[in-house]
């Protein structure tokens, strides 16, 4: 995270946005207000474990998934330089770097995809990994369920995810597995694809490898994979 603040402190400091004035809202996104009414109903938002915040900076947002949301208001200054103690408050930071770079033009698809966005998502998934990789053995990082059906049907595939309620689930013979079995899966894997997320529970440093490519995908990871320069996966985000 010190790369992260020092990154985007240099951008608020030379466009001369740090004063005190600006001011970042951000707000608790139920799942309809966040991915509207998609098909399927098993995305982890839905069960109610996570939710997306959403920060406001001067009309444009940007949103970071997290599973201890709350509301806050604060200075950019002040959001960008405080204590990133909890997955509270990295969300809170996450999300108003999404929003900020937005405003400023450096990014876009800062916002969740709705309804038919989502298996849109999953339909140009494997094409994505096809013409960047070709025919490697994936890791996922996190479990969203229409990347395991799409990616598992043509890849070796294998997935771990933090939710314990998912741990041992099966999807076309993959079953998912524990953070335990991270190390094991990077020493597998020709390619990581890693949730955003995990800038927000700060475990994003293991899926950035020398010697290994690594895709992060969704919204939450807008800011900090233009930051550090890391590739990104969203093709149908807003």
């Amino acid at each position: 995270m010190k790369e992260l603040k020092k990154q985007i402190n240099k951008i608020i400091h030379s466009r001369g946005i740090k004063n005190g004035i600006v001011r970042i809202k951000t707000k608790v996104l139920s799942a309809e207000e966040a991915i509207g009414n998609p098909e399927h109903n098993d995305y982890p938002i839905q069960k109610g474990r996570e939710r997306l915040m959403q920060a406001d900076f001067n009309g444009a947002y940007g949103v970071a998934f997290t599973d201890m949301f709350g509301d806050y208001e604060g200075s950019l200054y002040e959001i960008v330089n405080m204590e990133l103690k909890n997955n509270f408050r990295r969300a809170v930071f996450i999300s108003t770097i999404n929003a900020v770079l937005n405003c400023l033009g450096l990014i876009e698809k800062t916002s969740h995809c709705r309804n038919e966005g989502l298996v849109n998502c999953r339909e140009r998934v494997v094409e994505f990994i096809k013409d960047n990789f070709g025919n490697p053995k994936i890791f996922q990082a996190g479990f969203q369920p229409r990347f395991v059906e799409a990616l598992s049907r043509e890849f070796e595939l294998r997935v771990t995810d933090i939710d314990k309620d998912n741990i041992g689930e099966k999807i076309n013979g993959v079953t998912i597995e524990s953070p335990e079995d991270t190390e094991k899966n990077t020493e597998w894997c020709d390619v990581i694809f890693a949730t955003g997320s995990t800038f927000v529970n700060e475990t994003y440093k293991q899926f950035i490898l020398e010697d290994k490519p690594t895709v992060f995908y969704g919204v939450t990871c807008a800011g900090a994979t233009y930051l550090l320069n890391l590739k990104r996966y969203c093709p149908e985000g807003l």
